[in-house]
């Protein structure tokens, strides 16, 4: 599977509302319980890095890594994002599968 895909999704997601990006609103949506997925890119600080993972770890959201923050910010439409949440069970069912299937297949 290549970028592409996943990144046609995420812009699909991002065109249904489905998802929120930036730091701060990420983190807030993490802490409702309405994220269902996030995508951090690897270019990350290692600040932004420890804080996401360490809030995905405690309330259990499942967390997947994009190859940089152009690739992830050109997907939704925008400028460089960092990090981006998805809040739609479907959108994130499907988006794990296409991480999972490109790191694995």
């Amino acid at each position: 599977m290549g970028n592409k895909q996943w990144a046609s999704l995420l812009g699909l997601a991002n065109r249904a509302r489905k998802i929120v990006s930036g730091e701060e609103l990420v983190i807030k949506e993490i802490r409702s319980g309405r994220a269902k997925l996030v995508i951090l890119s690897e270019d990350a600080s290692i600040n932004t890095r420890k804080k996401i993972q360490d809030k995905c770890t405690s309330y259990e959201v499942p967390l997947r890594q994009a190859a940089d923050r152009y690739m992830l910010g050109q997907a939704i439409g925008k400028d460089a994002r960092v990090v981006v949440a998805v809040i739609d069970e479907g959108f994130a069912n499907k988006l794990m599968t296409m991480f999972d299937v490109s790191l694995w297949g």
